[in-house]
């Protein structure tokens, strides 16, 4: 599942590849609930970002696209 962070006052964004979108949003919810200052997250490629909970201005998650290759039967 691609993953794209927006964060506050910039334009910039983060990209990452997760396995796991419902334990990354539930592991969201919980930090902006929370007390936590920084949420880490890590990708499928084990690169590890931090990111202050106060500059997250949104979050897209976007399911993996599944390729069709070759022929299919019509």
């Amino acid at each position: 599942m691609r993953v794209r962070i927006g964060i506050g006052d910039t334009s910039r964004e983060i990209e990452l590849d997760v396995d796991d979108g419902d334990a990354l949003i539930a592991e969201i919810e919980d930090a902006f609930g929370g007390e936590k200052m920084i949420l880490w997250f890590t990708d499928v490629g084990d690169r590890r970002i931090g990111i202050p909970v106060l500059r997250i201005a949104y979050i897209e998650l976007e399911p993996e696209q599944r390729v069709s290759v070759g022929f299919t039967p019509s």
